[in-house]
């Protein structure tokens, strides 16, 4: 059933150009979420391998560095460019492999693809600058040089955008990559490859390499002194492991780690916005989102009606195989996933959570969830601490501004958090005493490729997307000198 789609899909390693097996043949299965089904298999990537892939970046560094900047951003507007002609193809593919909805998976591409169109236009703008030192009188001639390889290591949620937001910065700032793709995931970022090849990136500045021994790979590429940053996006538990091995060599990183967002919504908010705010936030990509609203805090005053509305949408959304027409909500990426909300929905409810809809996983193949509304959830529900990762609303009331800031910053977690009020003042208030590196005010989405996206505590170190996101991957030089 998977033959059209998997036609003209690779599942070999992409290395300096070239597709190769395992180096010991190794292989592992690529799982339909909808129906269990093995689609593919993949080649697993050894350490060997691994090392191959950094000996090729390495060679491409030199020659890709040496390019032109205007040169390499037209490669990333053509990537943009020959993408976008084959998005509808890749949306499929995803929905495929990740068990998203086929109009989330189209989202996912059109939004992948602005991350080479947006980098093209900053691979130019790597600015730096001279001044005169007011003590000594020499001159400070500063500027920014392409760090040298890097590893990117995504999570499987955004199969395609997790990788570009990285790939599009790095290969402006000059740098080549070794791509290590999510092992449930692994289809999309190699149907990839031969498109970038087309759009004219050099063999080496990309490579990609699938495994099922992972910490083994990536511990072997950040322990090669040739490596000076790795990027992850993951869990922050994953996360922290990565930085202990990345202190070993002193390589840079750049986290993007898990996320715990709450989700407030003042008494004078325009309700109808907030619901379909909270829609976005919640139920965009199932939830299996970093910055998916996890934690409701609704004004008593308008929580029976925020928690209506809601409720009524989320019970109309069409589950089911993600490619069916008019399906809203596919199953989640695995079992491990599917079990993890089911156990968080039974806690909440055991400690006098009430289900306004959903609640129960469906009998029979493929792991899916309903989209679930719950209210009255405690204070010690482990779903208030923890990624939910899955389509599960958790509504809790509030009384005062000075509450629910407390309330929502009770966390280790900071990367995004959302509001809403008619009230600019207070919205500008409120956001800046909210500890998380992005806020949407009145919006229930804030990604976007030209913002800095990011967390603090917990949430990761440095930014994707703005200007800022092509800096993780360039180190600044100081010349002194007079004249």
């Amino acid at each position: 059933m998977y033959e059209n789609l998997l036609a003209h899909v690779p599942t070999d390693l992409w290395i300096g150009g070239k597709w190769r097996k395992a180096s010991d043949g190794a292989r592992f299965d690529v799982i339909d979420p909808a129906t269990e089904n093995v689609i593919t298999s993949v080649a697993s990537a050894s350490v060997e391998d691994a090392k191959n892939a950094v000996d090729a970046a390495q060679a491409a560094f030199e020659g890709w560095a040496g390019r032109k900047p205007r040169e390499r951003g037209e490669v990333l507007r053509k990537a943009y460019e020959v993408i976008m002609a084959q998005a509808e193809r890749l949306a499929k593919l995803i929905t495929l492999e990740n068990g998203k909805a086929l109009a989330d998976s189209r989202g996912e591409v059109a939004y992948a693809a602005e991350f080479f169109r947006w980098y093209a236009e900053e691979a130019v703008r790597n600015i730096g600058e001279v001044s005169r030192a007011p003590s000594s009188g020499a001159r400070i001639f500063v500027h920014h040089r392409p760090a040298g390889v890097a590893v990117l290591v995504t999570l499987w949620n955004f199969p395609a955008a997790m990788a570009t937001r990285k790939i599009g910065p790095a290969l402006a700032a000059g740098c080549p990559v070794v791509l290590k793709p999510a092992s449930e995931t692994p289809l999309t970022m190699l149907a990839l490859m031969p498109l970038l090849e087309e759009a004219g990136v050099p063999a080496g500045v990309v490579n990609v390499i699938p495994s099922r021994r992972s910490g083994a790979v990536v511990s072997a590429m950040l322990h090669d002194p040739r490596v000076r940053v790795v990027s992850f996006t993951g869990s922050t538990e994953v996360g922290r492991k990565l930085l202990h091995e990345a202190a070993d060599n002193v390589v840079t990183p750049a986290m993007e780690l898990g996320g715990n967002a709450p989700f407030i919504v003042f008494e004078d908010a325009d309700i109808d916005a907030a619901i379909e705010g909270a829609m976005i936030a919640k139920m965009r990509n199932m939830g299996e989102a970093c910055t998916a609203a996890n934690r409701f805090y609704v004004q008593e005053k308008v929580h029976d009606e925020f928690a209506r509305k809601p409720t009524e949408k989320m019970a109309a959304l069409k589950m089911g195989n993600g490619l069916q027409d008019g399906v809203a909500l596919g199953p989640l990426v695995n079992a491990e996933g599917r079990d993890k909300v089911k156990a968080l929905v039974e806690d909440a409810v055991k400690r006098g959570a009430k289900v306004l809809t959903g609640g129960q996983a469906p009998e029979g193949k493929g792991y899916f969830y309903p989209a679930t509304v719950l209210t009255g959830v405690p204070d010690g529900a482990a779903m208030l601490n923890e990624e939910i990762f899955g389509p599960v609303a958790a509504i809790q009331t509030f009384q005062s501004e000075d509450e629910v800031i407390r309330r929502a910053n009770d966390t280790e977690y900071g990367l995004v958090a959302y509001l809403y009020t008619k009230d600019l003042g207070r919205g500008m208030r409120v956001s800046e005493r909210l500890d998380y590196g992005m806020i949407g005010l009145n919006r229930g989405l804030v990604s976007d490729p030209a913002a800095p996206f990011g967390g603090a505590k917990q949430s990761g170190i440095g930014r994707e997307g703005a200007h800022e996101g092509m800096m993780e991957f360039l180190e600044t030089q100081y010349v002194s000198m007079n004249w």
